[in-house]
């Protein structure tokens, strides 16, 4: 059971999640590549708009990928995890605010705010990920870790559809078109994500740190060579490597899904009204949806609960290569509501108890590193098959392959010989 202090503290971290996934939701997955299209980029051909936004969301998981182990090691180092979680929500809600005033056609200037947003974005989901071991103890990771998953769907979709009605009548508020409503949901994430975000910063305490009194550049120093020690003893946790090329296989088909679902239906000639609502009702099946995995993988467990994911994202994508009419999307939309959120949240759960707790920012660096190359692979993979192929659908069946080869490297990863030596062993 969690006390009363404890509780605040994981409702305080949860917050976090309903803040910033208004960006996710409304922004990156919903309004920004329909403004990008019709607003900015409008002196761009059609397939010039669609490098320029696939060339932003890589370079973006791209400095993720290279910056998040550093600063997870500089974060444990230093003992101020929060400091960076303020560092990177100020540079994401900045930018999200900036895109407000990007005028028309300047594409250019757009992209290098949405490229900023999204770092800002990416780097405050890790460093958040990272709190999650110490705002709970790890028999209730799956619970709590569910629980932050869906209120990040429940916020982002509640913000999502005050965007869309705003969107279908900017009249109630003085907007003269459906445009100027999107450019004004880009200002309301920025209010959104900084209004809910400080409770984690008032109320999620971190313990004490032996180093707090280094100087910045011990502290620095200190990470650069922790992290080297990583890489080079990391053998001794081959569990959490198996996990990890687990992880790193079976998200990337989850995040392609997400990140071309849209454009799949596009391409097969669907109406772009129906999957963005389609999309809504992804997010309000995946609160309620991801609150069940979470007490599944406390009945099951953690890995059965995830393989169980990865069966129905192997139908999902069966379903999909046949997909011709407007209602299988929303059927699909519904299935993948049901365990996108539960995938996730078993996914940081299982991977935080198998981690060692004093060294969670730094291995959670390690973690949304994969998460993120991910981001830059699979999307290019799609388009490199669609262009050798010409079949949107072939491409999109693929994906089978990664949630294939993730479920495979999982069943060989034994959890609880895993944790066992987290509490046997320190990494020198």
């Amino acid at each position: 059971m969690h006390d009363k202090s404890s509780k605040k503290q994981i409702i305080s971290w949860a917050l976090y999640d309903w803040a910033n996934s208004a960006y996710a939701t409304v922004i990156m997955a919903g309004f920004f590549p329909v403004y990008f299209r019709q607003y900015w980029a409008t002196t761009l051909t059609s397939q010039e708009s669609t490098y320029q936004l696939g060339l932003a969301n890589s370079i973006a998981s791209l400095v993720i990928v290279l910056i998040a182990p550093i600063i997870g090691s500089i974060a444990d180092q230093s003992g101020n995890k929060k400091r960076f979680l303020l560092f990177f929500t100020y540079l994401g809600l900045v930018m999200c605010a900036a895109l407000f005033f990007v005028v028309q056609d300047d594409w250019q200037l757009a992209i290098i705010f949405y490229i900023v947003a999204t770092i800002g974005f990416s780097g405050g989901v890790f460093v958040s990920d990272s709190l999650l071991l110490t705002v709970t103890d790890k028999k209730n990771l799956d619970r709590v870790s569910a629980f932050g998953y869906a209120m990040g769907y429940i916020g982002g979709g509640i913000l999502f559809a005050i965007s869309i009605w705003l969107v279908r009548s900017p009249e109630l508020i003085g907007l003269t078109s459906p445009l100027d409503a999107i450019r004004f949901s880009f200002l309301l994430v920025a209010i959104w994500w900084a209004v809910f975000s400080i409770p984690v910063f008032l109320f999620v305490h971190e313990p004490d740190k032996l180093s707090v009194n280094l100087s910045s550049s011990s502290v620095l120093f200190s990470g650069f060579i922790r992290l080297i020690k990583t890489f080079k003893s990391i053998r001794q946790y081959k569990i959490i490597v198996t996990f990890l090329l687990a992880y790193w296989l079976y998200i990337d088909g989850v995040d392609t899904i997400v990140r071309m679902a849209v454009d799949y239906g596009l391409a097969l000639g669907l109406d772009s009204s129906d999957l963005i609502m389609a999309l809504l009702l992804t997010q309000f099946i995946g609160f309620p949806s991801a609150i069940a995995f979470g007490y599944l993988g406390e009945w099951l467990g953690a890995k059965t609960g995830i393989q169980i994911a990865l069966v129905i994202y192997v139908i999902v994508v069966l379903l999909a290569y046949q997909l011709s009419e407007v209602w299988e999307f929303y059927m699909l939309a519904i299935m993948i509501g049901l365990v996108q959120g539960g995938i996730q949240s078993l996914s940081r759960s299982l991977y935080a108890s198998i981690i060692p707790a004093d060294r969670s920012a730094e291995f959670f660096g390690f973690y949304n590193m994969l998460g993120k190359f991910s981001a830059v692979i699979g999307p290019v993979m799609i388009g490199l098959i669609v262009v050798l192929t010409g079949s949107h659908r072939v491409a999109m069946l693929s994906i089978i392959i990664l949630f294939v080869a993730g479920s495979l490297f999982l069943y060989r990863v034994d959890v609880e010989k895993g944790r066992q030596l987290v509490d046997e062993t320190k990494l020198s």
